[in-house]
């Protein structure tokens, strides 16, 4: 393997593995609420980022990006913070499983999203790991006895969100500048209610807690810049693959660390899923070969890439 690749697979697994290590930094933040933690991420993550498009002399390629980029950017914040706050809030209320099933069937929803809103085509294989997929969770809801509603918004939300960067196209670092500026408002204003009602904890509960909730922003941005590096060096398909190393190490995290049950009907559902993906990206890491058959060729099928081999990161 050339170098370049090789140093690709590090930036890549080490952005995952971060991500997948998440849930052992929310819990350190407590007594801090999931509503309050979201805010400072937001507002520490605005900072961090500024300072790192500053460093890089880049924020005059700000004032270049088009209204409907800033557009999408903004709802795609909104989009992200909703399921930033989901994330926080299961991680720290002992859903830990749960939020890792979100992350597995993830790429099931996106390449649904390309289906549905971009139109894609695809293949019988494809079909059949969406059904095992949808079947996964019918296992997973007689189980719970509610469908994972938690699972579900982790997926639907970050899968809507990987589609709309998809489809504006701009740098990770220049377009988190726009999706953490729109909500900084917000945030501020969420932290003075908090702060005002006596139940902040930035101020009182020590100096290392502050410290904790000002590297949130910090925490949020290096896999993010990893990712990026790593999306340069490396195919699609092999990005597709690294990024399952998340939710097996939040599964691991949660049945392990915080003592979360696995059950027998859970461990179907979630062999189900692992079903499922495995399908897809045989069928993906194929249709990249045909692709690349191709290349001096007729315009590539839509359907050898799906769009889960695609995805964006937890920015």
């Amino acid at each position: 393997m050339p170098r370049t690749g090789r140093i690709g697979i590090l930036l890549g697994a080490g952005a995952y593995v971060l991500w997948g290590l998440f849930p052992l930094y929310f819990p350190l933040l407590e007594p801090t609420g999931a509503l309050e933690i979201l805010a400072y991420r937001v507002v520490f993550s605005l900072v961090t980022i500024l300072i790192l498009v500053a460093a890089r002399h880049r924020l005059g390629r700000l004032r270049r990006l088009s209204r409907p980029a800033v557009v999408r950017l903004s709802v795609a914040g909104v989009v992200i913070a909703v399921n930033w706050g989901s994330y926080i809030w299961g991680v720290n209320h002992h859903h830990v499983v749960e939020t890792s099933l979100g992350y597995f069937i993830n790429p099931l929803v996106t390449v649904l999203l390309g289906v549905v809103v971009l139109r894609e085509r695809l293949r019988t294989v494809q079909w059949a790991a969406l059904g095992v997929g949808a079947a996964a969770v019918v296992v997973i809801t007689v189980d719970y006895g509610r469908p994972p509603w938690l699972a579900l918004l982790l997926a639907l939300s970050f899968g809507t969100y990987g589609l709309m960067k998809k489809q504006v196209g701009v740098e990770p670092d220049e377009g988190l500048v726009v999706e953490t500026a729109v909500l900084v408002l917000p945030a501020l204003v969420t932290i003075a209610v908090v702060t005002a009602g006596g139940h902040g904890t930035f101020v009182g509960s020590g100096a290392g807690h502050a410290v904790l909730l000002v590297l949130v922003g910090f925490v949020t941005v290096v896999p993010l810049l990893l990712f990026a590096g790593a999306a340069s060096r490396l195919p699609l398909s092999t990005l597709g693959l690294l990024q399952y190393l998340a939710p097996v190490l939040q599964l691991l995290f949660g049945v392990t660390v915080r003592g979360e049950s696995l059950g027998g009907a859970q461990l179907i559902g979630f062999g189900l899923v692992w079903v499922a993906l495995l399908v897809l990206t045989v069928d993906g890491l194929r249709g990249r070969g045909r692709a690349a058959r191709r290349a001096a060729g007729p315009a590539t099928d839509p359907t050898d890439v799906p769009l889960a081999l695609a995805e964006h990161p937890r920015a």
